[in-house]
């Protein structure tokens, strides 16, 4: 019962919803300015000296990405953006939840933008959190006909995939308009190393300055588009606030239960509590030019493809086109596609290093998404582009303290499957965000990520590749005899592998996706 009726995002098994019958009014609205907080003009004053420039800081590991969200809530004084394409249930959402009502209570203003597939089934819920007075709450290009089932949404997709397959994916928390958070962490514990069946490896990048104040405008852009339409549309009664009462005392009970149940996860997630890391985080930055990018929301209504006007991939093709040494590429999907090939091949070709960094066919987590990337490794191959897929990594005891990306999860049994995006260029410059190299990033969803020009940030994104295409962490798919191999270690010896990796049922998967032609659609 409790976990049905939590106030946020419960997406467990599709729920009932109502009819839309709520004239909501949806009032435009704009990122408030950092200095009209003491955190905001703590930022400012910290940045003066650095004339432009925006602080960099890397969270590559679960625990610290976590930590940083909730501490931003704790430190945020007036307002807190977050967009989101995915947010599951489970221990590490409802600790944030219960911060960012906290938050509202003490007067913080909370807008949340979630893409409609969050939402599915659970209206009513999304819309009892925003019955409080501090929260508002908008959903991104929402389907509007058959909301009341999970069938019936099922089949108003089916009757609109047009537009229903091109969705919000960007990632984004915004504190005071100084602080923010970009990278490819969804919310949900499988991002927290807190799912005992399932570890994402991810990166994520603290940004202070500046450059919150240009996500801010991409926040906005957002918000205020069209296409973002008030929770309150979508359900036929407005919840009340004894309904958010009594959510709040649901919600305090699950984590008390939690509490008991799961005495190591839950303190290992309350550290933020007790041993803030704000402060040290803050002396840690580096400072540095950069710029925000993003893909126009518009971008979505397109009937084919998109103007590239819109595009955040048009906004990094100088770096793209303009890398001479080494290229460096972490995609956890990855599907290239004959432009794709072109680019990476005539990169090689003109003496570049091209290395990229994948997910293998054992570890991914969407086995269709390997079929559309497999019929392309041959020709990569050829042209000297190097291919690295990352291994199944299971997990082990102890193992959710280490500081690395590529580490195991904390749970025996947790499978780590990458999920991280970056690009390093020339070991000078690294840009991180929510775009993966595939036609659905570049086409049909919408993405947001950060440019920086330090060669120092990027030395730091560089080792972490690095990290995962060693031999015991990944497969070195190459050429042998006209056919691909993979080469990997294990027990400290190096050997060649003739078959890929990887179940019957995942290889069906892959194959099928080649057979029924859905490689623009990955």
């Amino acid at each position: 019962m409790i976990r049905r009726l939590l106030p946020f995002f419960l997406l467990g098994a599709l729920a009932l919803g109502g009819c839309a019958t709520v004239t909501a009014p949806r009032i435009p609205s704009d990122a408030l300015p950092a200095a009209q907080s003491s955190f905001g003009r703590s930022i400012q004053a910290q940045a003066a000296a650095y004339q432009g420039r925006s602080g960099f800081r890397l969270l590559p590991s679960s625990s610290e990405a976590f930590m940083a969200r909730a501490e931003l809530i704790r430190n945020a004084q007036t307002s807190l953006d977050l967009q989101y394409y995915i947010v599951h249930d489970g221990i590490s959402t409802r600790m944030l939840v219960d911060e960012l009502l906290k938050a509202a209570d003490r007067g913080v203003r909370v807008r949340i933008l979630l893409d409609d597939t969050t939402s599915d089934g659970l209206d009513e819920v999304i819309a009892t959190l925003a019955a409080h007075p501090r929260i508002d709450i908008r959903l991104f290009n929402p389907l509007h006909l058959g909301r009341s089932t999970g069938v019936t949404r099922a089949m108003g997709r089916l009757f609109n995939l047009s537009l229903q397959h091109r969705r919000m994916h960007n990632k984004l928390w915004l504190a005071d308009n100084s602080a923010a958070i970009v990278g490819g962490r969804n919310l949900g514990d499988e991002y927290f190393d807190a799912e005992p069946n399932l570890n994402f490896t991810d990166i994520d990048m603290l940004s202070m300055g500046p450059v919150a104040e240009q996500l801010g405008h991409s926040f906005d852009q957002y918000w205020n588009s069209a296409l973002s339409k008030p929770i309150a549309e979508f359900v036929s009664n407005l919840p009340s606030k004894g309904d958010l009462a009594a959510a709040r005392r649901l919600l305090n009970e699950s984590l008390a239960q939690s509490r008991q149940q799961n005495h190591a996860l839950y303190n290992r997630l309350r550290i933020y509590q007790t041993e803030p890391r704000m402060d040290m985080w803050r002396r840690e930055l580096i400072w540095a030019w950069n710029q925000a990018l993003w893909d126009a929301p518009s971008k979505v209504l397109a009937e084919a493809d998109p103007d590239p006007r819109l595009l955040l991939t048009t906004q990094l093709a100088p770096e793209l086109q303009g890398v001479n040494h080494e290229l460096m590429m972490i995609s956890a999907y990855f599907v290239p596609g004959p432009s794709g090939v072109v680019y990476l091949t005539g990169r090689a070709d003109a003496g570049v290093s091209v290395s990229l960094l994948t997910n293998s066919l054992e570890a991914t987590d969407v086995p269709a998404v390997h079929g559309g990337y497999a019929p392309y490794r041959k020709a990569l191959l050829e042209y000297g582009v190097k291919l690295y897929e990352l291994r199944r990594q299971p997990g082990a005891p102890g193992a959710g303290s280490g500081p690395h990306l590529f580490r195991r999860g904390a749970f025996r049994g947790s499978d780590s499957s990458l999920h991280s995006k970056a690009m390093i260029f020339d070991r000078t410059k690294s840009f991180i965000g929510s775009f993966n190299f595939d036609p659905r990033s570049a086409l049909w969803n919408t993405e947001v990520g950060v440019l920086v020009d330090s060669p120092e940030l990027a030395e730091h994104v560089r080792n972490l590749a690095l990290e995962g295409m060693a031999p015991p962490l990944s497969y070195e798919a190459k050429l042998k005899g006209g056919n691909v191999v993979w080469v990997t270690e294990d027990n400290g010896r190096l050997h060649t592998l003739s078959r890929e990796p990887g179940s019957w049922w995942r290889r069906f998967n892959a194959w099928f996706a080649t057979r029924v032609g859905l490689e623009r659609m990955l």
